[in-house]
């Protein structure tokens, strides 16, 4: 499942922590994690993730047993939920960790998605922090990161563009401008390597 997701010295804690994903998927679906796959470069390795989960949120009691790594790992599987509180919870529980660079893939696909509120709390959180190590992230993956860009904008213009009719003053743009790097150089750049 995700094996792949993470740096490779974490695979006892990987295994620990799938084990103790509940095996119930979400009314009337048959499967636990989509075909679809999310895949970044980090640190020369490929990084590669479900798209979604469609597995039962698990048990605080659970959580609260597992190491500070564990349950880094966790929230990174979490927010691929299929149901949006689920994802915004457990993003928001590891964005106020220490959280570990290789947590970085998980933090920037998930705000490229539809649900604002993920996206206010992201940005709330992530202006107070130092995003150098996510800027980075998104320039080594800059093809990939600018189609996230594209895609939040066009979550924006389908569902949000009469309520925030200003996109300068969106906060999916400031997210992406201020916390995670995105410029207009990045797409010259990104054409300029294709």
């Amino acid at each position: 499942m995700f094996q792949d997701g993470f740096p490779n010295n974490l695979r006892d804690d990987v295994i620990k922590v799938i084990g103790l994903i509940p095996q119930k998927p979400y009314n009337n679906v048959t499967i636990g994690e989509s075909q679809d796959t999310v895949e970044y470069f980090q640190d020369d390795n490929v990084i590669k993730f479900p798209y979604r989960i469609y597995y039962i949120d698990i048990s605080d009691k659970f959580i609260d047993n597992l190491s500070v790594q564990q349950k880094m790992i966790l929230h990174c599987i979490y927010s691929r939920s299929c149901d949006g509180f689920v994802r915004q919870k457990h993003l928001n529980s590891l964005l106020l960790m220490d959280y570990e660079d290789w947590a970085i893939p998980y933090i920037v696909k998930i705000c490229d998605e539809y649900v604002v509120e993920i996206l206010e709390m992201t940005y709330d959180i992530l202006k107070e922090q130092d995003t150098e190590p996510i800027k980075r992230f998104c320039l080594e993956n800059i093809g990939t990161f600018c189609k996230s860009y594209s895609r939040m904008i066009s979550y924006w213009n389908e569902y949000y563009r009469y309520k925030y009719n200003n996109f300068q003053q969106y906060i999916g743009r400031k997210l992406f401008r201020d916390c995670f790097g995105y410029s207009k150089s990045m797409e010259r750049r990104k054409s300029r390597d294709l």
